[in-house]
Parts: C-alpha cells; sequence; structure tokens
C-alpha cells in the first residue's frame, strides 16, 4: 500500500520504490510522458509559454521542477481524491512524539477543511 506521503515522492520522483526495478521504471517513464504533454500544453499556450520555458528549460527531460510544481498545485486534490471515496468509518493514524493520535471524519477529506495532514507531506516516512 502506498500512503500520501508516497503518491507525492513518486509523482515528484524522489520515491525509492525499493524491491521492483522494472515496475519503476515502467512507472517513470509513464509519469515523463505525461509531464512532457503537460509541459508542451505550457509552451504551446501562448499566455504561459515564455514563463514556462524560463521556468523549466533546464529540466526538460525528467521534468522535476514541474512534477514539484504540479504536486504542490494539485496536492489537495489528490487528498480529496483518496479520501472521498474512503467510507467515513475508515480510520487514518498519525504517530506522534507522545502517542498515536487517530482521526477520522464523516466529511470529504477527513481532515481540518479537507486539506492534506501537512505532516505527512515532505517528510521521511515515519519509522
Amino acid at each position: 500500500a502506498r500512503s500520501f506521503a508516497d503518491i507525492g515522492d513518486i509523482v515528484r520522483g524522489k520515491d525509492l520504490y525499493l524491491g521492483h526495478e522494472q515496475r519503476k521504471k515502467e512507472l517513470e517513464e509513464k509519469l515523463k510522458k505525461i509531464f512532457a504533454k503537460i509541459y508542451r500544453d505550457l509552451t504551446n499556450d501562448r499566455t504561459k509559454k515564455v514563463e514556462a520555458e524560463k521556468r523549466y528549460k533546464n529540466d526538460t527531460e525528467n521534468y522535476y521542477q514541474l512534477r514539484e510544481d504540479w504536486w504542490t498545485a494539485n496536492r489537495d486534490q489528490v487528498w480529496k481524491a483518496l479520501t472521498c471515496s474512503a467510507h467515513n468509518t475508515e480510520e487514518y493514524f498519525i504517530q506522534s512524539e507522545k502517542n498515536t493520535q487517530l482521526f477520522s471524519n464523516p466529511r470529504c477529506g477527513h481532515n481540518k477543511d479537507g486539506a492534506p495532514p501537512t505532516n505527512l507531506d515532505y517528510v521521511p516516512q515515519y519509522l
């Protein structure tokens, strides 16, 4: 199973994805194609072309900066996609230093205002 943070790492090209080298390669190639299309769409848009070319000109092979920007812009939608289909009795555990906290909510997002929990993103996995 993959966590929200894992999905972010995969999108941004930072996931180790250990043990499945062929799957990792296939996934990475698919992501490169997706982000190449996003890049083409941006550079074909007259209102976004100059800025997009300037921002992403040094990375048109892996699109790491574009991937970071996409994740920043869309992580809330990914969070909603994950949690909106979850039944309101499903639980999500957060490990803190002092104890395990549980939050589960009957509304879409399963978190305050439906926003992704920031302690689960851009940080190493809990050990």
